[in-house]
């Protein structure tokens, strides 16, 4: 990770402040650390971390965000891609728009994540109903969908886990 205030440590993955850090310091850190582990090549082992890196990425943005996480054939990252934003919830997701994004990156499966801004933190018929037309689309071009992320400020969601695909 790369940031002006910090300084490698004496031992591995440590680092020393250069300089004081500002709150706003610190999430952007956070932000940039979060897409270090969500970057190319990197396989998904543990569903918790890739909960909490998505968690820091959205999850203090007022308006809602519609992104992708995309993995080839091992389930490894392939990027992450913030496709849509909106101030109504799944407003703007356009089926086609993500199967050009997936193809494009010749993704073999994906993870569809979104956030929630305000403070609901279950998914919701809206959510369900996004999924679907997501889901025959990926269907109809190889892709797989294996989970969709609802992201909150307290935590993630997987609809998968709650049989929602």
């Amino acid at each position: 990770m790369k940031y002006p205030k910090l300084k490698s440590g004496e031992t591995t993955n440590t680092f020393a402040l250069e300089s004081p850090l500002t709150e706003a310091d610190v999430l952007q850190m956070a932000q940039q650390l979060a897409m270090y582990r969500l970057s190319k090549g990197r396989a998904l082992t543990e569903r918790r971390l890739v909960f909490s890196h998505l968690q820091t990425l959205l999850q203090f943005h007022d308006y809602e965000v519609f992104a992708l996480l995309l993995l080839d054939t091992e389930h490894r990252v392939i990027g992450f891609r913030e496709l849509f934003r909106s101030p109504l919830k799944g407003g703007g997701v356009c089926p086609r728009e993500v199967v050009k994004i997936v193809m494009e990156h010749n993704a073999a499966a994906v993870i569809l994540v979104h956030n929630h801004p305000s403070a609901i933190q279950e998914t919701s018929q809206a959510d369900r109903t996004l999924t679907t037309p997501l889901k025959n689309a990926l269907n109809m071009v190889g892709t797989q969908i294996l989970d969709h992320v609802v992201v909150s400020q307290e935590c993630c969601k997987s609809m998968a886990e709650r049989g929602h695909l």
